[in-house]
């Protein structure tokens, strides 16, 4: 399992008492935390612009490109999973398939769950000349061979690769960035760096292309990213609509990594929301058939980041509920029954998802102080206003 990046030291139980001890540490001893190994980082990481994205050329004959987005099944992130799915999907320009590496459920991190009802193998038999892009997001395991495996034998087929936030480190091991530019989570440069020295780090730019593999900074780059896709394929007027129903004013490749580094107070933070863990409160989601998986799945990644929160998709019906994508999203909880929550949230349908995710911030920031939201802020690398 791969350890090297925020998004995994920041969820997984088995590590909690060696970042409380170490956050602790640090957020006593030391001040200005970060600008030293920052500002070493800027000299090292080239800021060169990354290559636009090409046009979309069909082939094979298809009316509509295929577009996979694929993920594991022990944990895979919510957000770099669920965004390009929801808008490549409700944007009708591609043919969408959301694949897991064996068919069931999908554990999502930091919150929820989906049933996945295709794997790998269902895909390979229904498009056997492969997909024209593949979405790969963080998972919990970036050396999975079979993963590994998949992506190989579909860039041979002349795939596009897609690496969302930490799906870099996936793409990385699969050795597709051999002497290309690319990017990742800020949090990641450094180990990036050292463990793949062919490929040049670029900084400063949200997404960078280089031939047939895409590459991306932290979770949020999934809303440029998938908008950057559409206009590939479909042109800018059609990406500027979609663009428009998600709440995004644009989806440039403009970024100031140097925004992103962790400071005292957000370690202290870290320390203190999982230190009190007797503070933490029980969240609901209203979850319901024709759901904005964008705008929950955007809402679930940020509480769930706190620290202060456990998540929960609490739904009035029993089984399953299919999001307005057409994905399984399996509830944590019917009628909130057996468990007392703390708040429940709602999700406006007139809502878009990027406003969503700026609302969520806010009461955030009302609920828990500003060095907490700041903090989820900085792990989902989306720049604070």
């Amino acid at each position: 399992m791969n350890t090297n990046n925020l998004d995994t030291l920041f969820i997984f139980p088995k590590y909690k008492k060696t970042i409380i001890y170490f956050l602790c540490a640090i957020s006593i001893f030391v001040s200005n935390c970060g600008t030293d190994s920052e500002k070493k980082n800027v000299s090292v990481f080239a800021k060169e612009t990354g290559a636009s994205l090409e046009s979309y050329k069909p082939r094979f004959g298809r009316k509509l490109p295929v577009v996979a987005v694929i993920g594991e099944n022990k944990y895979t992130e919510l957000s770099d999973f669920i965004v390009p799915y929801g808008v490549l999907t409700r944007a009708r320009i591609a043919d969408v398939h959301a694949l897991a590496d064996t068919r069931g459920t999908m554990n999502m991190f930091p919150a929820l769950k989906f049933e996945i009802e295709n794997d790998l193998a269902d895909f390979d038999g229904k498009f056997p000349d492969g997909a024209d892009y593949v979405i790969v997001p963080a998972v919990h395991n970036s050396e999975n061979p079979m993963l590994i495996r998949w992506i190989r034998e579909q860039t041979r087929k002349g795939a596009t690769i897609v690496g969302i936030c930490d799906g870099v480190w996936l793409v990385s091991n699969a050795g597709l960035l051999n002497d290309k530019r690319a990017t990742g989570h800020w949090y990641s440069f450094g180990k990036l760096e050292e463990k793949f020295p062919s490929a040049r780090w670029i900084r400063n730019k949200r997404y960078v292309a280089d031939r047939n593999v895409i590459t991306t900074t932290g979770v949020t780059a999934s809303i440029p990213i998938s908008l950057a896709i559409v206009e590939s394929i479909a042109g800018r007027e059609k990406a500027s609509n979609v663009a428009k129903e998600f709440g995004a004013a644009d989806w440039s490749d403009d970024h100031t990594s140097s925004r992103f580094e962790f400071e005292t107070k957000h370690y202290v933070a870290a320390a203190k929301n999982l230190l009190f863990f007797w503070n933490r409160e029980d969240v609901g989601i209203s979850v319901f058939h024709g759901v904005d998986e964008v705008s929950l799945a955007l809402a679930a990644d940020a509480y769930a980041r706190t620290y202060r929160t456990n998540v929960f998709a609490i739904s009035e019906s029993y089984g399953p509920i299919r999001t307005q994508s057409g994905l399984s999203l399996i509830p944590d909880l019917q009628n909130e029954r057996g468990r007392v929550l703390d708040r429940t949230i709602s999700i406006r349908e007139s809502d878009t998802a990027v406003n969503v995710l700026k609302k969520t911030l806010a009461q955030i920031d009302s609920l828990y102080g500003n060095s907490t939201s700041s903090f989820v802020s900085l792990q989902i690398e989306y720049p604070e206003r």
